[in-house]
């Protein structure tokens, strides 16, 4: 038992040394997951800029991690190395529309696809269906 809590307080001090370690501009992620940019820092509170021009307090206890720059801008911006390996493989990936633009026929009609017939089923299509299934359904079996 003793080692149990000599092992939390360890982990308490820690966590409380790294939020210690803050400074306006630094890089940070909340415990809910949600990544933002130390403006101002207070007794108990942080003031941060979860977006440009949008802040907000929070509890100095809901800092997670505090995070290095380039692990901050990688996360939140995508930058990346120039140069790296991860670099070079990525070129090597297909390009993919941001847009639903290529999910829709050209402009001038040159694609040659059957639309989907999206009308109600009638009552005339059921007596069809039923026809061709001699009015079985999919679960019945022909056994007596």
């Amino acid at each position: 038992m003793f080692l149990m809590t000599r092992s939390a307080k360890k982990k308490q001090q820690q966590a409380a040394e790294m939020r210690n370690q803050m400074q306006p501009g630094t890089g940070v992620r909340t415990i809910g997951g949600m990544y933002a940019t130390v403006k101002e820092i207070g007794d108990d509170t942080v003031l941060l800029e979860v977006a440009p021009g949008v802040h907000a307090v929070y509890a100095k206890n809901a800092i997670g991690a505090v995070l290095e720059d380039e692990e901050y801008n990688r996360i939140v911006h995508g930058d990346t190395d120039s140069g790296t390996e991860a670099d070079a493989a990525s070129d090597d990936l297909p390009v993919v529309p941001d847009d639903a633009s290529s999910l829709v026929e050209p402009a001038d009609g040159s694609a040659d696809t059957a639309k989907p017939d999206l009308t109600k089923k009638t009552d005339a299509d059921d007596a069809a269906k039923d026809d061709k299934t001699g009015g079985r359904t999919d679960g019945e079996a022909d056994a007596k």
